[in-house]
């Protein structure tokens, strides 16, 4: 979950199943977009979706991928260290409890691996 203006290093590809520019701005981002579009069951997926109607500022969701059956999943992409950390934890939990008020059950982290 990022600001939706985020000035960071970005890193801009056209992959299969997205229908936009996948723009990715960290390596975790870039794996698991790599994951999803060649993961058989999903249809679609979509990088950086704003969270419309936030009081806490403007931010975006990581991936919403759409399933084949209809489905939807949200994932969000954060570093090991930084989980436990209280700001981030509130952005996550704002993002969880942003896409359950919309139906989206399916919400989840995804973690780089421990060293």
């Amino acid at each position: 979950m990022r600001k939706k203006n985020y000035k960071g290093r970005v890193t801009k590809r056209y992959l299969p199943k997205c229908n936009d520019i996948c723009r990715t701005y960290d390596p975790i981002m870039t794996a698991y977009a790599d994951l999803v579009s060649k993961m058989e069951e999903v249809e679609e997926f979509r990088c950086n979706v704003y969270l419309e109607g936030l009081t806490e500022g403007d931010y975006t969701t990581d991936f919403l991928v759409k399933m084949k059956d209809g489905t939807f999943m949200v994932r969000e992409c954060v570093y090991r260290s930084r989980i436990t950390k209280p700001m981030h934890y509130k952005l996550l939990e704002l993002s969880r409890s942003y896409w359950l008020h919309r139906g989206i059950v399916d919400w989840g982290c995804v973690i780089n691996e421990k060293k």
